[in-house]
């Protein structure tokens, strides 16, 4: 387990390295004096200067990269290029409201998904299931930002039950949980239906194996078979598709932040790029990189503690 273990670490830290390459060159291929974007086009050349000089912008290309490296081993993501603070206490005010809605999202969506795909097992072939294939195929193919804007005109601004924007009265658990509904609800119907056909789909083939056939033979009732035997096989896609849901919903919340206004890792990336403020837009990036590599290797080892075969590697 150790081996696996640090095999799948070792990767993900490649992963990120390469991540933070990319990320370096293109900051550097972006056409733009930085140094004008941050002070404006009307200041001097001694000022400009001397920001490059701060910013070690007149420091020789491969200078620059490893002086970008050496910060980065260190921890350090930089400085906000207007308010001057440090881009890791600014990604870190945010992010764990990032966080809440991923959690939130997946959790109900995990959970129904799961319900569903365990009725429509049991119902298969029958009209029980049909309707519940076409409701999940539904909510794949309806977009986020569809059921956000929906979401928003009918609840908020046409029956006045949950509020439009922000997230919440801070230390207000009702005003908190309120706000939290409409982005989780638009961010997370989708994979409702992803989660429902994955399992689904695991589960009937699990219901194919021989020991299920013998279940049957020796009189074990149906239910019984999908509850206890088919839905821990299937658990294993499933813990897959978490793990990867997770990942998207910490990177990929940006437009629910942006649409309701909520504090987020995602808008902080959506409006240092429109201010072209590099240093936070490459720090949010390589935080939400390193997240979805975490939330990778953790499925990986729950996957390999559920399944031994894996952790054996065949």
């Amino acid at each position: 387990m150790l081996t696996y273990l640090a095999r799948r670490i070792a990767l993900g830290c490649i992963i990120l390295g390469v991540v933070a390459v990319l990320l370096f060159c293109m900051t550097h291929l972006i056409p733009g004096d930085p140094a004008i974007v941050a002070l404006g086009p009307h200041s001097t050349p001694a000022m400009r200067a001397a920001f490059r000089s701060a910013m070690g912008l007149d420091l020789p290309i491969m200078a620059q990269f490893r002086l970008f490296a050496f910060r980065l081993l260190r921890g350090d993501l930089g400085l906000d290029i207007w308010s001057r603070r440090p881009v890791a206490a600014m990604i870190g005010d945010v992010l764990p409201y990032t966080v809440i809605l991923a959690v939130t999202s997946l959790a109900w969506s995990g959970a129904l998904g799961i319900v569903l795909g365990c009725i429509s097992v049991f119902y298969r072939g029958r009209w029980i299931d049909g309707v519940l294939g076409m409701l999940s195929a539904g909510m794949i193919a309806v977009p986020s930002f569809v059921v956000a804007l929906y979401a928003l005109l009918i609840f908020a601004v046409t029956l006045h039950w949950l509020p439009a924007i922000g997230a919440g009265e801070p230390g207000d658990p009702r005003s908190e949980i309120a706000a939290l509904v409409l982005p989780s609800l638009a961010i997370g119907l989708g994979w409702v239906g992803y989660i429902g056909r994955i399992l689904r789909a695991a589960m009937i083939e699990a219901m194919g194996e021989p020991y299920v056939r013998t279940l049957r033979a020796f009189g074990v009732a149906e239910p019984v078979i999908v509850a206890r035997f088919a839905l821990k096989q299937g658990v294993l896609a499933v813990i897959a598709i978490i793990s990867a849901g997770f990942g998207g919903l910490l990177t990929g919340s940006v437009f629910a932040e942006i649409v309701f206004s909520r504090p987020g890792i995602g808008k902080l990336t959506y409006d240092a790029v429109m201010t072209r403020n590099y240093p936070v837009v490459t720090g949010a990036i390589l935080v939400s990189a390193g997240l979805y590599v975490a939330c990778m290797i953790a499925a990986d080892i729950v996957t390999a503690l559920v399944d031994p075969r894996i952790r054996a590697g065949l």
